[in-house]
C-alpha cells in the first residue's frame, strides 16, 4: 500500500518541498477539480446506511467495505464512539436523507485504548478550562462497540434501530470482526 508518509518533511511535520500539508492538499484538489465531473447524486446515500467509525488514518472504509462514491454516510471520530454529535448526524442522516441501516466500527490498536478521563483534567491544568465533552476512553474495544450500540438502539431520536450492527477491524489482517450486542 502506498501512503503519503515517505513524503520530505521538515519541522513539525511541515512538507519541504512544496510548502506545508495544507498547501499540498489544495495543489491535489487543484487536479482533482480538473478531472471532476458531476455525478448527478444527491445526498441520499444509494445503500441507505450510515457508516460509524474511529478517524484513524488506517481504516480506508470505503475499500475495506467495498464502497463506492454515494453509497454511505461517514461519521468518523476518536474512536468511533457513538456521542451526543454522532447521534445528531444519525438523526439527519435517517429523518431527514433516508438511512436505515447502522454499521459502527472501531478497530484493534485505538490510542483510545491508553487514554483516560485524565486527559480532560490535563488539558484543564494546561489551558485553564475544563472540555465540555468526555474523552470516552476505552479499555475493551468489544465492550466499548457493545455500548456504541446500545446508545444507537435506544436513543428517541433514531426512527430505525433493528439494523444496526458493531464491527472490530484489525488493522493488520483488514478483516472486520462483528461484535454480539449481548
Amino acid at each position: 500500500m502506498t501512503t503519503s508518509a515517505a513524503i520530505p518533511s521538515g519541522p513539525e511535520g511541515a512538507i519541504t518541498s512544496d510548502g506545508t500539508v495544507t498547501d499540498r492538499l489544495v495543489e491535489a484538489n487543484q487536479g482533482y477539480a480538473a478531472e471532476f465531473t458531476d455525478p448527478g447524486m444527491d445526498a441520499r446515500p444509494v445503500l441507505q446506511v450510515a457508516v460509524v467509525a474511529c478517524m484513524d488514518a488506517r481504516l480506508d472504509l470505503h475499500a475495506a467495505l467495498g464502497l463506492e462514491l454515494g453509497d454511505c454516510h461517514t461519521i468518523r471520530n476518536a474512536g468511533g464512539v457513538v456521542t451526543d454529535d454522532v447521534i445528531r448526524s444519525l438523526t439527519i442522516s435517517q429523518r431527514a436523507l433516508g438511512t436505515r441501516s447502522i454499521v459502527l466500527i472501531h478497530h484493534t490498536g485505538c490510542g483510545m485504548e491508553s487514554l483516560t478521563e485524565d486527559f480532560r483534567h490535563d488539558l484543564e491544568m494546561e489551558v485553564g478550562q475544563r472540555p465540555a465533552w468526555a474523552v470516552e476512553a476505552f479499555r475493551d474495544v468489544d465492550q466499548d462497540v457493545r455500548q456504541s450500540m446500545q446508545r444507537v438502539r435506544t436513543s428517541p431520536f433514531l426512527l430505525h434501530t433493528d439494523d444496526v450492527r458493531g464491527f472490530v477491524f484489525d488493522v493488520r489482517t483488514g478483516l472486520l470482526r462483528e461484535v454480539d450486542p449481548a
